[in-house]
Protein backbone atom coordinates (compact mmCIF):
# COMPACT_ATOMS: atom_id res chain seq x y z
CA UNK A 1 0.00 0.00 0.00
CA UNK A 2 0.81 3.63 -0.73
CA UNK A 3 2.97 5.30 2.21
CA UNK A 4 0.95 8.29 4.12
CA UNK A 5 1.89 11.69 3.25
CA UNK A 6 3.75 13.83 5.73
CA UNK A 7 1.37 15.29 7.95
CA UNK A 8 0.94 19.18 6.84
CA UNK A 9 1.65 21.97 9.36
CA UNK A 10 -1.63 23.27 8.58
CA UNK A 11 -4.81 22.34 7.09
CA UNK A 12 -5.47 23.77 3.16
CA UNK A 13 -8.02 25.39 4.67
CA UNK A 14 -6.63 27.04 7.06
CA UNK A 15 -3.91 27.99 4.85
CA UNK A 16 -6.44 29.63 2.50
CA UNK A 17 -8.02 31.84 5.70
CA UNK A 18 -4.61 33.38 6.28
CA UNK A 19 -3.57 33.84 2.60
CA UNK A 20 -7.18 35.79 1.97
CA UNK A 21 -6.54 38.11 5.16
CA UNK A 22 -3.32 38.41 3.77
CA UNK A 23 -4.63 39.49 0.70
CA UNK A 24 -6.97 41.71 1.90
CA UNK A 25 -4.12 43.85 4.07
CA UNK A 26 -1.71 44.07 0.87
CA UNK A 27 -4.28 45.47 -1.48
CA UNK A 28 -5.65 47.72 0.87
CA UNK A 29 -2.40 48.93 1.47
CA UNK A 30 -2.19 49.57 -2.47
CA UNK A 31 -4.90 51.02 -2.42
CA UNK A 32 -3.62 53.52 0.41
CA UNK A 33 0.04 53.52 -1.98
CA UNK A 34 -1.76 54.72 -4.89
CA UNK A 35 -4.02 57.34 -3.29
CA UNK A 36 -0.66 59.05 -1.84
CA UNK A 37 1.22 58.57 -5.00
CA UNK A 38 -1.47 60.15 -7.29
CA UNK A 39 -2.56 62.51 -4.51
CA UNK A 40 0.55 63.89 -3.13
CA UNK A 41 3.32 62.99 -5.01
CA UNK A 42 1.33 63.48 -8.33
CA UNK A 43 2.43 60.34 -10.43
CA UNK A 44 1.06 59.77 -13.65
CA UNK A 45 -0.74 56.89 -13.62
CA UNK A 46 -3.74 55.17 -15.71
CA UNK A 47 -6.13 55.63 -12.09
CA UNK A 48 -9.61 53.57 -13.83
CA UNK A 49 -7.13 50.62 -15.00
CA UNK A 50 -5.19 50.55 -10.97
CA UNK A 51 -8.38 50.80 -9.33
CA UNK A 52 -9.91 48.63 -11.52
CA UNK A 53 -7.49 46.05 -10.80
CA UNK A 54 -7.69 46.55 -6.90
CA UNK A 55 -11.18 46.28 -7.21
CA UNK A 56 -10.94 42.89 -8.90
CA UNK A 57 -8.66 41.97 -6.13
CA UNK A 58 -11.14 42.47 -3.97
CA UNK A 59 -14.13 41.06 -5.21
CA UNK A 60 -11.74 37.89 -5.22
CA UNK A 61 -10.61 37.96 -1.64
CA UNK A 62 -14.91 38.49 -1.06
CA UNK A 63 -15.54 35.44 -3.34
CA UNK A 64 -12.71 33.64 -1.37
CA UNK A 65 -14.82 34.08 2.15
CA UNK A 66 -17.80 33.54 0.68
CA UNK A 67 -16.36 29.98 -0.60
CA UNK A 68 -14.50 29.99 3.03
CA UNK A 69 -18.13 29.32 4.33
CA UNK A 70 -19.31 26.51 2.11
CA UNK A 71 -18.62 22.45 3.49
CA UNK A 72 -16.07 21.94 0.56
CA UNK A 73 -12.66 20.84 0.72
CA UNK A 74 -9.49 23.17 -0.13
CA UNK A 75 -7.36 21.01 -2.34
CA UNK A 76 -3.53 21.75 -3.08
CA UNK A 77 -4.82 22.62 -6.45
CA UNK A 78 -7.08 25.63 -5.64
CA UNK A 79 -4.55 26.81 -3.08
CA UNK A 80 -2.38 27.09 -6.01
CA UNK A 81 -4.56 28.55 -8.32
CA UNK A 82 -5.25 31.59 -5.40
CA UNK A 83 -1.90 31.72 -4.92
CA UNK A 84 -1.51 32.30 -9.04
CA UNK A 85 -4.36 35.13 -9.13
CA UNK A 86 -2.21 37.18 -6.81
CA UNK A 87 0.82 37.00 -8.88
CA UNK A 88 -1.78 37.81 -11.86
CA UNK A 89 -2.89 40.76 -9.41
CA UNK A 90 0.45 41.87 -8.71
CA UNK A 91 1.89 41.67 -12.27
CA UNK A 92 -1.20 43.82 -13.57
CA UNK A 93 -0.61 46.36 -11.01
CA UNK A 94 3.11 46.36 -11.36
CA UNK A 95 3.04 46.90 -15.05
CA UNK A 96 0.46 49.99 -14.38
CA UNK A 97 2.60 51.48 -12.25
CA UNK A 98 6.57 51.10 -13.18
CA UNK A 99 7.27 47.40 -13.69
CA UNK A 100 10.41 46.18 -12.34
CA UNK A 101 11.35 50.48 -11.53
CA UNK A 102 8.12 49.95 -8.91
CA UNK A 103 10.05 49.91 -5.27
CA UNK A 104 7.23 47.45 -4.30
CA UNK A 105 8.26 44.89 -7.24
CA UNK A 106 10.07 42.42 -4.51
CA UNK A 107 6.73 41.88 -3.18
CA UNK A 108 6.69 38.44 -5.04
CA UNK A 109 8.42 37.03 -2.77
CA UNK A 110 5.56 36.97 0.01
CA UNK A 111 3.45 34.31 -2.67
CA UNK A 112 6.73 32.62 -3.46
CA UNK A 113 7.87 32.37 0.40
CA UNK A 114 3.63 31.04 1.36
CA UNK A 115 3.71 28.66 -1.45
CA UNK A 116 7.27 27.16 -0.48
CA UNK A 117 6.24 26.34 3.56
CA UNK A 118 2.85 24.94 2.83
CA UNK A 119 2.79 23.49 -0.62
CA UNK A 120 4.69 20.02 -1.86
CA UNK A 121 7.61 20.40 -4.06
CA UNK A 122 6.27 21.01 -7.49
CA UNK A 123 3.65 23.13 -6.42
CA UNK A 124 5.98 25.75 -4.74
CA UNK A 125 8.12 25.77 -7.82
CA UNK A 126 5.15 26.80 -9.87
CA UNK A 127 4.30 29.66 -7.88
CA UNK A 128 8.36 30.58 -7.69
CA UNK A 129 8.74 29.94 -11.43
CA UNK A 130 5.38 32.33 -12.37
CA UNK A 131 6.77 34.82 -9.98
CA UNK A 132 9.93 35.20 -11.71
CA UNK A 133 8.47 35.03 -15.16
CA UNK A 134 6.15 37.87 -14.42
CA UNK A 135 9.51 39.68 -12.88
CA UNK A 136 11.45 39.40 -16.36
CA UNK A 137 8.73 40.25 -18.18
CA UNK A 138 8.11 43.52 -16.34
CA UNK A 139 11.91 44.30 -16.99
CA UNK A 140 10.81 44.87 -20.75
CA UNK A 141 7.14 45.51 -20.84
CA UNK A 142 5.54 47.78 -18.88
CA UNK A 143 3.98 51.41 -18.64
CA UNK A 144 6.50 53.80 -17.49
CA UNK A 145 6.39 56.31 -14.08
CA UNK A 146 8.41 59.00 -14.82
CA UNK A 147 9.00 59.54 -11.26
CA UNK A 148 10.10 56.05 -10.93
CA UNK A 149 12.29 55.81 -14.20
CA UNK A 150 15.32 56.76 -14.16
CA UNK A 151 18.11 55.63 -16.75
CA UNK A 152 21.92 56.32 -16.80
CA UNK A 153 23.94 56.95 -20.16
CA UNK A 154 20.90 55.92 -22.77
CA UNK A 155 21.18 52.25 -21.34
CA UNK A 156 18.73 49.85 -22.49
CA UNK A 157 18.23 48.85 -18.55
CA UNK A 158 19.67 50.35 -15.47
CA UNK A 159 22.20 48.57 -13.98
CA UNK A 160 20.17 49.46 -10.31
CA UNK A 161 16.70 47.61 -11.81
CA UNK A 162 18.86 44.64 -13.63
CA UNK A 163 20.79 43.88 -9.97
CA UNK A 164 17.30 44.38 -8.07
CA UNK A 165 16.13 41.58 -10.54
CA UNK A 166 19.33 39.27 -9.85
CA UNK A 167 18.53 39.66 -5.99
CA UNK A 168 14.92 38.99 -6.25
CA UNK A 169 16.01 35.66 -8.93
CA UNK A 170 18.28 34.85 -6.22
CA UNK A 171 16.11 34.82 -3.05
CA UNK A 172 13.05 33.19 -4.97
CA UNK A 173 15.19 30.27 -5.46
CA UNK A 174 16.22 30.25 -1.91
CA UNK A 175 13.74 31.18 -0.03
CA UNK A 176 11.23 28.52 -2.28
CA UNK A 177 14.34 25.84 -1.79
CA UNK A 178 15.01 26.45 2.09
CA UNK A 179 11.42 26.95 3.38
CA UNK A 180 10.11 23.62 1.15
CA UNK A 181 12.82 21.91 3.15
CA UNK A 182 12.49 23.40 6.81
CA UNK A 183 9.09 22.98 6.21
CA UNK A 184 9.40 19.15 5.45
CA UNK A 185 11.53 18.30 8.10
CA UNK A 186 8.93 19.95 10.40
CA UNK A 187 6.16 17.48 8.80
CA UNK A 188 8.33 15.11 9.15
CA UNK A 189 9.25 15.43 12.54
CA UNK A 190 5.42 15.62 13.67
CA UNK A 191 4.60 12.40 11.91
CA UNK A 192 7.65 11.05 14.06
CA UNK A 193 6.36 12.16 16.86
CA UNK A 194 2.65 11.18 16.18
CA UNK A 195 3.67 7.80 15.89
CA UNK A 196 6.21 7.77 18.70
CA UNK A 197 3.37 8.74 20.73
CA UNK A 198 0.41 6.35 19.55
CA UNK A 199 3.16 3.53 20.11
CA UNK A 200 4.04 4.68 23.58
CA UNK A 201 0.12 5.04 24.63
CA UNK A 202 -0.43 1.45 22.31
CA UNK A 203 2.32 -0.36 24.66
CA UNK A 204 0.88 1.26 28.23
CA UNK A 205 -2.28 -0.10 27.03
CA UNK A 206 -0.43 -3.76 26.00
CA UNK A 207 1.46 -3.41 29.52
CA UNK A 208 -1.71 -3.14 31.35
CA UNK A 209 -3.99 -6.29 29.44
CA UNK A 210 -0.79 -8.22 29.88
CA UNK A 211 -0.98 -7.01 33.79
CA UNK A 212 -4.25 -7.49 34.27
CA UNK A 213 -4.27 -10.99 32.14
CA UNK A 214 -1.31 -12.19 34.98
CA UNK A 215 -2.86 -11.06 38.03
CA UNK A 216 -6.41 -12.67 36.63
CA UNK A 217 -4.21 -15.77 36.36
CA UNK A 218 -2.68 -15.69 39.54
CA UNK A 219 -5.82 -14.95 41.09
CA UNK A 220 -7.46 -18.08 39.57
CA UNK A 221 -4.66 -20.36 40.73
CA UNK A 222 -5.86 -20.12 44.13
CA UNK A 223 -9.66 -21.30 43.70
CA UNK A 224 -8.47 -23.67 41.19
CA UNK A 225 -6.36 -25.13 43.86
CA UNK A 226 -8.70 -25.25 46.38
CA UNK A 227 -11.78 -26.27 44.30
CA UNK A 228 -8.97 -29.23 43.59
CA UNK A 229 -8.86 -30.23 47.31
CA UNK A 230 -12.74 -30.30 48.28
CA UNK A 231 -13.46 -32.20 45.15
CA UNK A 232 -10.59 -35.11 46.28
CA UNK A 233 -12.52 -34.71 49.62
CA UNK A 234 -15.98 -35.16 47.77
CA UNK A 235 -14.83 -38.16 45.90
CA UNK A 236 -14.07 -39.89 49.27
CA UNK A 237 -17.42 -38.78 50.67
CA UNK A 238 -19.01 -39.91 47.52
CA UNK A 239 -17.47 -43.42 47.15
CA UNK A 240 -19.72 -46.49 45.80
CA UNK A 241 -22.47 -43.53 44.42
CA UNK A 242 -21.99 -44.57 40.94
CA UNK A 243 -24.02 -41.02 39.62
CA UNK A 244 -22.08 -38.87 42.58
CA UNK A 245 -19.11 -39.95 41.85
CA UNK A 246 -18.69 -39.80 37.81
CA UNK A 247 -19.98 -36.06 38.30
CA UNK A 248 -17.09 -35.30 41.07
CA UNK A 249 -14.47 -37.27 38.84
CA UNK A 250 -15.79 -34.68 35.54
CA UNK A 251 -15.75 -31.31 37.46
CA UNK A 252 -12.22 -32.50 38.94
CA UNK A 253 -10.83 -33.11 35.44
CA UNK A 254 -12.69 -29.59 34.40
CA UNK A 255 -10.80 -27.86 37.05
CA UNK A 256 -7.29 -29.77 35.79
CA UNK A 257 -7.84 -28.56 32.48
CA UNK A 258 -8.06 -24.88 33.17
CA UNK A 259 -5.07 -25.60 35.40
CA UNK A 260 -3.32 -26.59 32.71
CA UNK A 261 -4.71 -24.00 30.52
CA UNK A 262 -2.97 -21.16 32.88
CA UNK A 263 0.50 -22.95 33.10
CA UNK A 264 0.05 -23.43 29.18
CA UNK A 265 -0.77 -19.69 29.43
CA UNK A 266 2.46 -18.35 31.23
CA UNK A 267 4.80 -20.94 29.82
CA UNK A 268 3.61 -19.86 26.33
CA UNK A 269 4.54 -15.95 27.22
CA UNK A 270 8.06 -17.41 28.73
CA UNK A 271 8.76 -18.76 25.44
CA UNK A 272 7.69 -16.10 23.18
CA UNK A 273 9.76 -13.66 24.84
CA UNK A 274 12.53 -15.57 24.36
CA UNK A 275 11.88 -17.28 21.22
CA UNK A 276 12.99 -15.49 17.57
CA UNK A 277 10.27 -14.96 14.86
CA UNK A 278 11.04 -17.62 12.20
CA UNK A 279 10.73 -17.01 8.65
CA UNK A 280 8.10 -19.36 7.12
CA UNK A 281 6.30 -19.65 3.52
CA UNK A 282 3.01 -17.18 3.95
CA UNK A 283 1.41 -19.58 1.80
CA UNK A 284 2.20 -22.47 3.89
CA UNK A 285 2.01 -20.73 7.15
CA UNK A 286 -1.28 -19.17 6.12
CA UNK A 287 -3.11 -23.15 5.09
CA UNK A 288 -1.90 -24.24 8.71
CA UNK A 289 -3.27 -21.28 10.68
CA UNK A 290 -6.49 -21.67 8.51
CA UNK A 291 -6.76 -25.92 9.55
CA UNK A 292 -6.00 -24.62 13.15
CA UNK A 293 -8.97 -22.13 13.15
CA UNK A 294 -11.01 -24.85 11.70
CA UNK A 295 -10.61 -27.19 14.28
CA UNK A 296 -11.96 -24.29 16.85
CA UNK A 297 -14.99 -23.33 14.73
CA UNK A 298 -16.21 -26.49 12.67
CA UNK A 299 -19.30 -24.27 11.88
CA UNK A 300 -18.00 -22.07 9.36
CA UNK A 301 -17.74 -22.34 5.41
CA UNK A 302 -14.56 -20.76 4.01
CA UNK A 303 -12.70 -20.48 0.78
CA UNK A 304 -8.97 -20.22 0.82
CA UNK A 305 -7.26 -18.41 -2.26
CA UNK A 306 -3.52 -18.18 -2.53
CA UNK A 307 -2.46 -15.71 -5.22
CA UNK A 308 -0.24 -16.89 -8.33
CA UNK A 309 2.36 -14.35 -7.83
CA UNK A 310 6.09 -15.58 -9.02
CA UNK A 311 8.59 -16.14 -6.32
CA UNK A 312 8.02 -17.20 -2.45
CA UNK A 313 6.08 -14.81 -0.25
CA UNK A 314 8.73 -15.47 2.88
CA UNK A 315 7.24 -14.08 6.32
CA UNK A 316 8.91 -13.58 9.91
CA UNK A 317 5.94 -15.28 11.74
CA UNK A 318 5.67 -16.57 15.73
CA UNK A 319 2.76 -17.78 18.28
CA UNK A 320 1.51 -13.92 18.40
CA UNK A 321 0.77 -13.51 14.83
CA UNK A 322 -0.82 -16.92 14.53
CA UNK A 323 -2.94 -15.79 17.22
CA UNK A 324 -3.56 -12.59 15.25
CA UNK A 325 -4.95 -14.16 12.63
CA UNK A 326 -7.12 -16.37 14.60
CA UNK A 327 -8.73 -13.20 16.16
CA UNK A 328 -10.07 -11.92 12.89
CA UNK A 329 -10.90 -14.92 11.47
CA UNK A 330 -12.87 -15.57 14.30
CA UNK A 331 -14.10 -12.00 13.60
CA UNK A 332 -15.32 -12.64 10.65
CA UNK A 333 -16.78 -15.79 11.59
CA UNK A 334 -18.84 -14.42 14.36
CA UNK A 335 -20.35 -11.76 11.81
CA UNK A 336 -21.70 -14.28 9.52
CA UNK A 337 -20.18 -17.98 9.59
CA UNK A 338 -21.20 -18.73 6.12
CA UNK A 339 -18.88 -18.51 2.93
CA UNK A 340 -15.87 -16.70 4.76
CA UNK A 341 -13.02 -15.49 1.69
CA UNK A 342 -9.49 -15.77 3.08
CA UNK A 343 -7.08 -14.44 0.05
CA UNK A 344 -3.46 -13.88 -0.10
CA UNK A 345 -1.28 -12.26 -2.57
CA UNK A 346 2.10 -11.10 -2.58
CA UNK A 347 4.33 -8.46 -4.13
CA UNK A 348 8.25 -7.55 -3.82
CA UNK A 349 7.07 -5.03 -1.23
CA UNK A 350 4.38 -6.47 0.94
CA UNK A 351 2.44 -9.82 1.40
CA UNK A 352 -1.49 -8.71 1.63
CA UNK A 353 -3.79 -11.28 3.34
CA UNK A 354 -7.31 -10.34 2.80
CA UNK A 355 -10.69 -11.59 4.96
CA UNK A 356 -13.68 -11.16 3.96
CA UNK A 357 -17.29 -12.50 5.32
CA UNK A 358 -20.94 -11.43 4.90
CA UNK A 359 -22.10 -9.88 8.36
CA UNK A 360 -23.33 -6.16 8.75
CA UNK A 361 -20.02 -4.80 8.07
CA UNK A 362 -18.95 -1.50 10.42
CA UNK A 363 -19.59 1.67 10.77
CA UNK A 364 -17.70 3.92 9.79
CA UNK A 365 -17.23 5.78 13.13
CA UNK A 366 -16.10 2.83 14.66
CA UNK A 367 -14.07 1.49 11.71
CA UNK A 368 -11.27 4.45 12.60
CA UNK A 369 -10.92 3.42 16.04
CA UNK A 370 -10.15 -0.34 15.81
CA UNK A 371 -7.39 -1.07 16.72
CA UNK A 372 -6.06 2.39 18.56
CA UNK A 373 -8.51 2.09 21.90
CA UNK A 374 -11.06 -0.78 23.40
CA UNK A 375 -13.45 -0.44 20.50
CA UNK A 376 -15.42 -4.02 19.68
CA UNK A 377 -17.55 -4.65 16.50
CA UNK A 378 -19.77 -6.54 18.86
CA UNK A 379 -22.41 -5.85 20.75
CA UNK A 380 -20.95 -7.73 24.03
CA UNK A 381 -17.19 -7.31 22.57
CA UNK A 382 -14.65 -4.89 24.98
CA UNK A 383 -12.76 -4.85 22.18
CA UNK A 384 -9.63 -6.47 23.52
CA UNK A 385 -8.95 -8.89 20.99
CA UNK A 386 -8.97 -6.46 17.85
CA UNK A 387 -6.61 -4.33 20.00
CA UNK A 388 -3.67 -6.63 20.66
CA UNK A 389 -3.79 -8.04 16.92
CA UNK A 390 -2.96 -4.34 15.38
CA UNK A 391 -0.73 -3.47 18.29
CA UNK A 392 1.20 -7.71 17.24
CA UNK A 393 0.98 -6.87 13.36
CA UNK A 394 2.40 -3.53 13.73
CA UNK A 395 5.24 -5.17 15.73
CA UNK A 396 5.98 -7.33 12.50
CA UNK A 397 5.80 -3.81 10.48
CA UNK A 398 2.54 -4.20 9.07
CA UNK A 399 -0.55 -2.81 9.38
CA UNK A 400 -4.53 -3.91 9.69
CA UNK A 401 -7.60 -1.99 7.65
CA UNK A 402 -11.37 -2.59 7.59
CA UNK A 403 -13.54 -1.87 4.73
CA UNK A 404 -16.72 -2.36 4.39
CA UNK A 405 -17.40 -4.05 0.96
CA UNK A 406 -19.47 -2.77 -1.79
CA UNK A 407 -21.67 -6.02 -2.01
CA UNK A 408 -21.72 -6.35 1.78
CA UNK A 409 -19.91 -7.60 4.56
CA UNK A 410 -16.48 -6.09 6.45
CA UNK A 411 -13.34 -6.70 4.22
CA UNK A 412 -9.88 -7.25 6.04
CA UNK A 413 -6.81 -6.13 5.08
CA UNK A 414 -3.81 -7.34 6.52
CA UNK A 415 -0.30 -5.90 5.23
CA UNK A 416 2.74 -7.45 6.38
CA UNK A 417 6.68 -6.95 5.29
CA UNK A 418 8.08 -9.80 3.62
CA UNK A 419 11.71 -10.90 4.62
CA UNK A 420 14.59 -12.83 3.16
CA UNK A 421 14.66 -16.99 3.89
Amino acid sequence: MPSAPPLPLSTPSRNLVRLTIVRGITWTGFLAAVIIGVELLHFELHVVAVIGVIVAMGLINLFTWWRLGRQWVVSHTEYVIHLLADVLGLTLLFYLTGGSTNPFINYYLIPVTIAAATLPWRYAWIIASSAMASYTMLMFDYHPVPQLTHHYDDEAIDLHVLGMWLNFALSAGLVTFFIFKMAHALRSREQALSRTREAALRNEQVVAVATQAAGTAHELGTPLSTMAVLLSEMREDVRGNGALEKDVELLRQQVDVCKARLRHLVQSADRGRMAKPEVRDAREWLASVVQRWLVLRPDVSHRLDIGSQRGTPWLKVDATLDQAITNLLNNAADANPDDISIRLDWSAEEVVIDIRDHGPGVALEIADQLGETFVSTKSKGLGIGLFLTHATINRFGGGVSLYNHPDGGTLTEVTLPPSEP
